[in-house]
């Protein structure tokens, strides 16, 4: 082979490659509508994969290589029910007659191949995401579906091991085929409950990223990166929820900041001293058009919403001494009436310190020191221990940043708490 096919055997595999990054949840989503069977999807998906990767060398990229895919997939499809069904013909004598089943699938198969796939995206998010799962399984699902991450990388992202992963993902396709779930966007108060469950997926992904909880890394940005690109699917897909474009404004506010975040050694940078003009200045402006169209379609008291208008006074704030601390705190009281949580209001003492002075913040926090929610929360001890360093208690205060370097899981954030510590000695 010469210089020149090796080249274009490259340049084609590096377009195979974007072509499965974007198509490949979509591909998926249409193979479930038709086959009912999410891993059986993800495996013909695979084997339409493996079927542009032996065309496309020698024919070329296609027009529309999606179109392609899905194409191929759905022959794949019908390759399978074909052979089960004569799987069932042999297996007459046994009383396994799927005689009348498979052709009935195949038919449909065949009526399906030129439909628009429609809503199959976001049935498929709202199946990875469904109540039934545990938290942390329909994360990983979702990632592994709609993000297309590999177990590896989710494995990766979390810290955990290939293994655990890949079994939560089993466990929760399982859990989906043996409840009967049906593949499908609910209505009314099931579709309510749901995209809250879809969004509290995103969100959760998408703190992780911002904060690791664990690990070398302040921030994870693949993570950051893949719940703000399943946020903008589901804003194309769900256009009038009010929710979904409140979260999606409140990460791209969160993320603009994020070149800002750390120092060339990766240590963390705290907000306050920030150098503003490597915030993302076009990030800033699709998150403040993203709240607005959150707060015009009602969503003004969501629970995301509030905190996107958060995220936006301090986006908005030129220099760290222009932020309004006073609307802030307001905006954290609103919040924490939506939606009660001590971590709440901490967030708000730390607003109410910065607006009033930490003399006013301080009986909030030691208010908080007695939920056992809060007891063994690292940042509690933190913003405790800033609180006393600014009214001069600097014994008591390390004290409180050794407290919570103790109980973060992030080395990063360890390092960074200890030598605030140090700072008062």
């Amino acid at each position: 082979m010469g210089d020149a096919a090796v080249q274009a055997r490259r340049e084609t595999d590096r377009a195979i490659a974007t072509v499965w990054r974007l198509e490949q949840a979509r591909l998926i989503a249409g193979l479930t509508r038709m086959v009912r069977d999410i891993s059986l999807a993800e495996e013909l998906a695979q084997e339409a994969l493996m079927a542009a990767m032996r065309a496309w060398p020698e024919t070329g990229v296609p027009r529309n290589p999606g179109a392609w895919l899905m194409q191929a997939g759905k022959r794949k499809a019908i390759d399978y029910f074909r052979h089960r069904k004569m799987a069932a013909g042999k297996l007459e004598s046994l009383g396994r007659d799927m005689e009348d089943e498979v052709p009935d699938t195949e038919t449909a198969l065949h009526e399906q191949l030129d439909d628009d796939v429609g809503d199959d995206l976001l049935r498929l998010i709202f199946t990875s995401c469904h109540p039934i799962l545990p938290a942390e399984s329909r994360v990983a699902l979702t990632l592994r579906l709609i993000g297309g991450l590999t177990t590896e990388e989710i494995a990766r992202a979390f810290l955990a091991n290939d293994t655990t992963i890949g079994q939560r993902i089993v466990r929760a396709k399982r859990t989906i085929a043996e409840a009967g779930v049906p593949f499908e966007v609910p209505r009314g108060a099931d579709r309510e409950e749901r995209v809250a469950s879809v969004l509290g997926v995103l969100y959760l992904i998408f703190n992780e990223g911002y904060s690791a909880t664990s690990g070398e890394d302040w921030m994870r940005p693949q993570l950051c990166e893949e719940a703000m690109r399943m946020g903008r699917i589901l804003t194309r897909l769900m256009p009038e929820e009010p929710e979904v474009h409140g979260l999606l404004a409140l990460m791209e506010l969160q993320h603009s900041r994020a070149k800002a975040r750390t120092n060339a050694k990766g240590e963390p940078v705290l907000l306050p001293n920030q150098n503003r003009a490597t915030w993302d200045q076009l990030m800033i402006r699709r998150g403040l058009a993203g709240l607005g169209t959150a707060q015009q379609l009602g969503g003004v008291a969501g629970p995301y919403t509030l905190q996107a208008a958060i995220a936006a006074c301090h986006a908005r704030a030129r220099k760290a001494a222009d932020t309004d601390w006073g609307q802030i705190a307001a905006l954290y009281g609103l919040l924490n009436q939506v939606a009660p949580s001590p971590v709440i209001e901490l967030n708000r003492a730390v607003a109410v310190s910065m607006a009033q002075g930490p003399e006013a913040a301080l009986p909030i926090v030691e208010a908080l020191r007695t939920t056992p929610a809060l007891e063994s929360y690292h940042l509690l001890y933190g913003v405790r221990g800033d609180l006393l360093r600014k009214l001069g208690r600097h014994a008591e205060a390390n004290d409180e940043f050794r407290k919570a370097a103790g109980l973060t899981r992030n080395a990063r954030e360890k390092a960074f708490l200890l030598s605030r510590a140090e700072e008062g000695v």
